[in-house]
């Protein structure tokens, strides 16, 4: 891909007739630039194919980060320990038309629960 450099706009391909032959020009569909016909080189694309590691998509979480508090928090009632603060998000268990489930998880004892509205 190339740009005009006058204009800035993206230089589209044009046919170019001189005589009976034809040839290929780049030309600005905004201002009328074309670009010299000897510089446009029709080259034949070239497909690369690149294979990919499987354990480069693996994310890989260490139990220092684990431990990282980045969970909003509420003020609910544990129902293991009873205490005060609980980590908060929620998740879409059931079809796209219903309300999400909201999961707590206890900040003392790390009891998971889940409230369905």
């Amino acid at each position: 891909m190339e740009f005009c450099p006058k204009c800035g706009s993206r230089l589209e391909p044009k046919k170019s007739k001189s005589g009976r032959e034809a040839s290929l020009v780049l030309a600005c569909p905004k201002c009328g630039y074309k670009k010299p016909e000897n510089s446009v080189a029709i080259e034949p694309k070239v497909a690369k194919v690149i294979q990919h590691n499987p354990q480069q998509f693996v994310a890989v979480i260490s139990k220092e980060e684990q431990k990282l508090n980045t969970l909003p928090t509420v003020r609910v009632e544990c129902p293991k320990c009873g205490n005060n603060i609980a980590y908060v998000w929620q998740v879409q268990t059931r079809g796209a038309d219903e309300s999400s489930t909201q999961f707590l998880r206890c900040t003392k004892c790390n009891y998971t629960y889940r409230e369905c509205s």
